[in-house]
């Protein structure tokens, strides 16, 4: 039983790097085959009445350790200096706004309508406001340098500021004046930690000589995040931070107390660190979304009764976008098609504790906001695919 075990690990993974070769040519996100994968492997099982364990345990395991890892590696490719100021300003505001909008809108229709209380609307609407990274970032990969880099910013952005929104809603026992300066205090607290402990991370990747050292940097990431976690320190701060000192390391150059810091040999070291970061996110977001796809049930995906939600949070979500994107005067095409759901809206639902949940904001809907953003997604950069070839087709025709 191991070894078949071990095999079909082996298959699914091979499987997945096809699916993230192909795309750059189908244009359909890796994420659509994984869970079909997943969907399909489960079909397959309860056709055969092979008994599999509940693999609903290790879904958040799998998700916090791949929450990590997507922002690290978003983190690491974040430049930060004056020729991006505007592009990180336009980010910024774009995964900011739409965010806040649609948490606050739904959550004051839900408090009028349903009778929800705001906090706990507050904290069943977040997961639905982020934008996933882990979904957005490859599947911008054969957009152009500036799009790509936008969507980096982006989602990683959504990511950041939606974990700390969602963090702030399910702090304390209500959102008062003075739950906010306590949150702030502990934000600002976890920004000193981030600072002290990134620099001691960074140091100890530039001195550290044995040729095992990637690992344990990345495990200690991990073990501060969780320990921050235990504490209800808004602990992705960290994780961003320690990604964009690394991915930045060279606007340090002119510090006083760096200047002795050879900086060409960090640089090398943070290359390969940034490869080590990238298989392992491969690996993990792998085994979370096929996972996922396993344990998806066919009735929650063609849930009627759910569609009404699914549908308003997807539409409220590409209205606001299109807003947004014209006022940053950014193209709507493809830019507009790619705001997924995913990893990060399925670790924060799956977070939420019984007593604050609301039953009509489901797994069925949070699964179905997932398939019709992805969906969209799939569409808008098969649309790019033909428009980019309809602009190639007059230059190569022979002038008279």
């Amino acid at each position: 039983m191991a070894e078949l075990f071990i095999i079909g690990i082996c298959v699914v993974l091979l499987i997945s790097y096809l699916f993230d070769v192909t795309t750059k040519f189908t244009k359909v996100p890796s994420v659509i085959f994984l869970l079909a994968t997943g969907w399909f492997l489960n079909q397959i099982g309860g056709l055969f009445n092979i008994i599999v364990p509940n693999l609903n345990v290790i879904l958040p395991i799998l998700g916090t350790v791949g929450l990590i890892l997507i922002v690290l590696e978003g983190s690491l490719e974040l430049e930060l200096n004056r020729s991006k100021k505007e592009l990180v300003k336009k980010s910024m505001l774009i995964a900011l706004f739409p965010l806040v909008i649609i948490a606050i809108g739904f959550s004051i229709f839900l408090n009028v309508e349903w009778g929800i209380s705001f906090k706990q609307s507050l904290i069943n609407i977040i997961p639905f406001c982020i934008i996933s990274s882990s979904i957005a970032i490859p599947s911008a990969i054969n957009l152009t340098k500036e799009k790509r880099q936008f969507i980096t910013y982006e989602s990683s952005l959504s990511d950041i500021i939606g974990v700390i929104f969602f963090n702030f809603a399910t702090f304390g026992t209500a959102i008062t004046l003075t739950g906010a300066f306590h949150f702030a205090g502990q934000f600002f607290l976890m920004l000193l930690i981030s600072v002290v402990a990134s620099l001691v991370l960074a140091f100890l990747l530039a001195k550290i000589d044995h040729h095992i050292k990637y690992g344990p940097i990345i495990i200690l990431n991990i073990l501060i995040y969780q320990i921050s976690k235990i504490y209800h320190l808004p602990a992705l701060i960290f994780i961003l931070f320690f990604g964009l000192v690394l991915g930045n390391i060279d606007e340090l150059k002119n510090v006083k107390l760096l200047r002795n810091f050879r900086f060409t040999k960090f640089n090398k070291e943070v290359k390969h660190f940034k490869d080590v970061v990238i298989e392992a996110t491969f690996i993990v977001r792998t085994l979370f979304f096929i996972v996922f796809g396993f344990v998806l049930k066919t009735e929650d995906i063609i849930n009627k009764d759910s569609l009404v939600w699914s549908v308003s949070i997807v539409t409220s979500i590409y209205v606001l976008r299109a807003i947004f994107l014209k006022l940053g005067k950014m193209d709507l095409q493809p830019l507009f098609y790619i705001a997924p759901r995913g990893l990060i809206t399925i670790l924060l639902f799956l977070s939420i504790t019984p007593e604050q949940r609301f039953s009509l904001l489901n797994e069925s809907v949070v699964i179905q906001v997932i398939l019709l953003t992805t969906f969209v997604m799939m569409i808008g950069l098969l649309f790019e695919k033909k428009s980019q070839k309809e602009l190639v087709q007059p230059e190569s025709l022979p002038k008279d």
